[in-house]
């Protein structure tokens, strides 16, 4: 039997969450998933830098508990239902100097961040997809997890590392009961925060911005394609992982680094 797809409208009728969202990539994959015809919330702990009046924002520290339990409970009680979660929430601010600098307190914070808030929220929503047997969950996570910089973010690479094999584990016990997870691990990605981290790389060694970014990318032993990621390419692979095209994908990690991973 033949499968046709609405590929200007494909979301319409379903509501999607994107944590992170209102910045950077996850402002991107808010907006792909708007084009594509889905209700979308964002949550981040700040307000979103362009205000969106069809974008509909909850203030949540998703660190915590609390902030998880609070964004379910809005959205259970507001919109009934959520049909595509997109974890993209992702931080580390812990400082460099290697695994002697940090303290329990970098560590703690790190995981609720980049593990437990995306563990909480999907535990909170996998029963009403379950129920309804349909729904998708992604989680964004890093080429971190195999290439950690140990100098600097430790904590994150563990923690996104303990991200992708959860995803996986996850997928394997609701793929039967009609909810797909997916992970999606980006390399470098050129956001606002990024550009003005060059920035400041160039202006404290006396170098251009371009030779910060070629820097960067030495560091992480080389990107074959030569520049950082797009916010709007990694968007567009969410927007499609999350589609009715993607209906048979699940448990699958998909890298998009430019080539940066140097093994397959």
């Amino acid at each position: 039997m033949e499968t046709k797809f609405n590929f200007n409208n494909e979301l319409s009728g379903k509501t999607a969450l994107v944590t992170g969202g209102t910045k950077g990539a996850g402002k991107a994959i808010a907006d792909r998933l708007l084009n594509a015809g889905a209700k979308v919330i964002v949550t981040a702990r700040n307000k979103p830098e362009e205000k969106n009046d069809r974008i509909h924002f909850i203030p949540a520290d998703l660190s915590t508990a609390e902030g998880a339990a609070k964004v379910i409970q809005q959205i259970k009680t507001g919109f009934g239902r959520l049909d595509i979660l997109v974890n993209n929430l992702g931080s580390s601010e812990t400082p460099g100097g290697g695994f002697d600098v940090l303290t329990d307190q970098n560590w703690v914070e790190t995981i609720q961040a980049n593990l437990l808030a995306p563990v909480r929220l999907d535990k909170g929503f996998l029963p009403g997809m379950i129920e309804r047997k349909s729904g998708v969950i992604i989680h964004i996570a890093s080429t971190q997890a195999r290439l950690p910089l140990y100098d600097s973010t430790l904590p994150y690479a563990a923690a996104k590392a303990g991200l992708v094999n959860y995803s996986k584990s996850l997928s394997n016990e609701v793929a039967p009961k009609g909810v797909r997870v997916l992970t999606v691990s980006p390399g470098w990605i050129k956001t606002t925060s990024a550009t003005r981290l060059m920035e400041r790389i160039a202006e404290s060694s006396n170098t251009t911005v371009q030779e910060a970014e070629q820097s960067v990318m030495d560091a992480l032993g080389g990107i074959p394609f030569g520049r950082p990621a797009q916010p709007e390419e990694v968007a567009e692979l969410v927007g499609f992982l999350v589609s009715p095209r993607a209906g048979y994908l699940t448990g699958t990690e998909f890298v998009i680094d430019g080539g940066t991973i140097p093994t397959i």
